[in-house]
């Protein structure tokens, strides 16, 4: 089949966020994209028995879901708590989840008394930390509240996930343990002094500093919630992920009629390596659809930020895949023109594994035009041809800064998506456009042929996107640079204002006086 026929995805799928519990619910991570429009990818740009990849694969939402599609998933992270999240929701080796209740309630058994100890009195929670074992008392990242990785729990937390730790490792392995301990590492995102319980509401619900605000910050009013209520909600979580995945399994295997067999172990690949080095580890042309979320420049430092989990659960993180890792800044002070590089480097590596006449979808959103300009370039170098742009609003769960400043903050992403053709194209230059006599009036012509199509209407993130499409169509995207600021003042300027109700530019006039 020629798959230069497909029609690419042209509009936004609108996002159901919550509704697969083994993607939500089951551990919090830095990012994640719904998995309805992972899956309306997937099933377009692939077919049952292809290889799907991911080279930054997080939480394992693209290669899951290619796996119970029917694909053979590859599912690459730098991270091994990502790897270690991923691998637990994908496996398939249970036959039943009998045995992983009975597990959990021996461990209930076991705890119990130590732990109900420990509740009422912290003086016993200190005697305790001299019996169980424990990890190295190591630094933190420079940029945390806390200077050891003791100090970002009390003495409570720390006896008690301790205790809990110690009553798994001693007494199971295999994927029994694995799960338990997927709980306990989700339990340890409560049981911390970064945990800021939601104001107004039960003090259970919110979430680590870690995840938000994207560093160890310590909650002014710490709140210790109790352990084994904390370690048992995680369990159900990840017990309800367990059931769901056998089902879809079950559905897929009736689906094709026996001929089928769906096995985590045959069909779902982990892999720990470099983006930028893939094809030292996957054979050249040998996948078939790549959907991938790469990261989005000094935003999040995921390596720092893991700490938390890869010490404790004894994942060793080397010198060099900290120095490799695609941000900027961290701990390893990693310069933009390093990101720019690697992120480069692992595009150009993911058209490399690529087969011909296969698709490749990229997951991106930057005020930074350059960081565009670094994908879309290496994109058409390798001989890709852009086929869509899609911006999708509804994505993410805005953060505390959106919120507050809604119109200057990107909440949703473009989805990039390329079509590598059967007979090699090589550029290797291009054709851009010289705007350093006047950049100001390119940019102003830009933006007047992005506003004149008749839109009444919009999100900044969509008028956004269709400015970084139309710069780039004109050669000039890799030339300019345009800030938040100078965003909102030119469309400002152009008699457009920001409704903070709707989250909406608009012209009417109308709907100005109805917010003022």
């Amino acid at each position: 089949m020629n798959r230069a026929s497909i029609q690419p995805i042209l509009a936004a799928i609108p996002a159901s966020r919550q509704r697969d519990a083994r993607h939500y619910g089951v551990h919090p991570y830095f990012t994640r994209r719904p998995a309805n429009v992972v899956r309306a990818y997937i099933e377009r740009y692939s077919c049952e028995g292809d290889i799907v990849l991911d080279p930054f694969g997080g939480t394992g939402i693209t290669a899951i879901e290619a796996f119970l599609l029917g694909r053979k998933a590859i599912h690459n992270d730098i991270n091994p708590f990502a790897n270690f999240i991923a691998r637990n929701i994908a496996d398939t080796s249970l036959v039943s989840t009998i045995p992983l209740r009975d597990a959990y309630e021996h461990v209930e058994r076991t705890c119990a008394r130590a732990l109900a100890e420990i509740e009422r009195d912290e003086r016993s929670a200190t005697k305790w930390l001299g019996r169980v074992p424990l990890p190295e008392n190591i630094k933190l990242p420079r940029n945390s509240d806390a200077n050891f990785y003791f100090d970002m729990f009390t003495p409570r937390q720390l006896a008690g996930l301790a205790i809990i730790k110690q009553a798994i490792d001693s007494e199971y392995s295999g994927p029994i343990r694995d799960s338990l301990l997927l709980a306990w590492s989700a339990s340890v995102a409560k049981l911390n002094r970064t945990f800021m319980s939601t104001k107004g509401r039960a003090e259970s619900r919110g979430g680590s500093s870690i995840f938000s605000i994207y560093r160890y910050k310590l909650a002014s009013r710490c709140v210790e919630l109790p352990i084994w209520e904390t370690f048992r909600g995680r369990f159900l979580n990840v017990l309800a992920a367990k059931e769901e995945v056998r089902k879809c399994r079950t559905y897929r295997e009736l689906f094709a009629g026996g001929s089928r067999h769906f096995d985590s172990r045959d069909s779902f690949r982990v892999l720990s390596h470099d983006a930028a080095t893939m094809d030292e580890v996957i054979k050249r042309e040998s996948v078939d659809y790549i959907f991938t979320d790469p990261p989005y420049g000094a935003f999040i430092s995921y390596l720092d930020l893991s700490i938390l989990w890869n010490h404790w659960l004894g994942f060793p993180v080397s010198d060099e895949a900290r120095k490799n890792e695609t941000i900027v800044g961290g701990e390893q002070n990693l310069p933009e023109d390093h990101y720019k590089k690697s992120l480069a480097r692992s595009i150009e590596n993911c058209f490399r594994v690529l087969r011909r006449d296969r698709w490749l979808s990229i997951v991106f959103q930057h005020w930074d035009l350059s960081y565009f300009a670094t994908i879309l370039e290496t994109a058409s170098k390798c001989g890709a041809e852009l086929k869509a742009a899609i911006t999708q609003t509804g994505d993410v769960i805005w953060s505390m800064h959106k919120k507050r400043n809604s119109a200057s903050v990107l909440a949703g992403e473009m989805i990039i998506t390329f079509y590598k053709p059967l007979k090699p194209v090589v550029r290797d230059s291009f054709s851009v456009r010289s705007v350093e006599n006047n950049p100001g009036a390119v940019l102003s012509e830009v933006f007047d042929v992005c506003l004149g199509n008749g839109t009444k209407s919009f999100s900044s993130e969509a008028l956004f996107n269709r400015l970084v499409i139309e710069l780039w169509r004109r050669g000039a995207l890799g030339c300019l640079s345009m800030d938040r600021r100078e965003f909102a003042t030119r469309l400002e300027q152009r008699g457009w204002f920001y409704n903070p109700k709707t989250h909406l530019w608009s012209c009417n006039a109308r709907d100005k006086d109805s917010f003022i």
